[in-house]
């Protein structure tokens, strides 16, 4: 049963995600794309997690948090994809409202997470190379732990604004979702609630979240950019910057396809445009953390080697 009638009215109670394509060629060629981004997201973010955790020269914050966003990564593809993987192979497979809006928190608290990680990461270079000397005072694992129950607790209160909004909204028989998961905008086109307040509150939320964490982000990099120019050594400049482009790299990918999704004007791209970002911001970006992460540096290049190194002499 998609929906119960009540009245005038046929109260959805299942959602249809029509998901990315409707050619089942294309739904083939897209399900071994994604499944093999799956594949390796999953593997390596837990590669980083496991090597981390084994390899002491890693147990410092800057690593804990990296741990933590490999961890954010995996929930936030495994949010979506799984469930994408299984519309391109069944058509019309429903959801469940309580399952829809399960997804959308779920995303929510994740998407969350990682922007408030990304943040800490930030605030943690700024830490590292700004005030070296006060690093291991400044930076300790109760401050860690810390900081990493406010981001879930930020995440928790952006995904209650999403999901009780999503509550709040009445949808009159209409029930395919335009979208491969639960997003938000699409629900909300297939409501027919005029009142609009459900609507402003997730948008207030996490409007401010991406606002604080960005504003976090640019004073932590303003800076370090102001100390680096200062360093009279240009070996210290080079292993400063080494440092920090992983990090850099990896907040222009993530909130740079937020805003495209959740700050630019909705008339300014079509809904296939957002459907697109959206694949790459959920599916393909937790995928290339961990090699944007490996590649450039060296700690994690050096713990990898040595673990490879004692598995081969063993």
């Amino acid at each position: 049963m998609d929906s119960l009638w009540d009245g005038n009215h046929t109260a959805v109670t299942g959602f249809i995600l029509l998901g990315l394509t409707d050619d089942p060629v294309l739904k083939v060629i897209l399900f071994m794309i994604i499944l093999c981004i799956y594949l390796v997201t999953v593997s390596g973010n837990l590669s980083i997690i496991i090597l981390i955790s084994i390899s002491p020269q890693l147990h410092h914050p800057m690593y804990f948090f990296l741990s933590q966003l490999a961890f954010a990564d995996i929930c936030l593809s495994t949010t979506v994809t799984p469930n994408m993987l299984e519309n391109f192979l069944v058509e019309g497979i429903p959801i469940s409202y309580h399952g829809c809006c399960t997804q959308l928190g779920s995303a929510a608290v994740f998407g969350t997470v990682e922007c408030f990680l990304l943040a800490i990461m930030a605030y943690d270079r700024f830490v590292a190379i700004c005030s070296p000397l006060l690093y291991s005072t400044k930076m300790t694992t109760q401050v860690c732990v810390q900081f990493l129950i406010v981001a879930y607790i930020a995440g928790f209160v952006n995904a209650c604004s999403f999901t009780i909004s999503i509550y709040f909204l009445f949808f009159c028989g209409l029930n395919r979702v335009n979208h491969f998961f639960c997003d938000f905008a699409p629900l909300v086109e297939l409501s027919c609630s005029e009142n609009s307040i459900p609507v402003v509150v997730p948008s207030f939320t996490c409007g401010s979240i991406i606002v604080f964490t960005v504003f976090v982000i640019i004073f932590s990099y303003m800076y370090i950019l102001i100390t680096i120019l200062k360093m009279r050594s240009k070996e210290g400049r080079r292993k400063a910057f080494s440092t920090c482009t992983a990090h850099l790299t990896a907040v222009s990918l993530y909130f740079g396809t937020l805003t495209f999704i959740y700050v630019m004007p909705k008339s300014n791209y079509s809904t296939e445009q957002n459907k697109v970002v959206s694949v790459f911001y959920m599916v393909v970006i937790p995928m290339l953390n961990p090699i944007i992460y490996s590649l450039r540096n060296n700690d994690i290049k050096g713990a990898l080697k040595r673990v490879l190194l004692k598995k081969i002499i063993a």
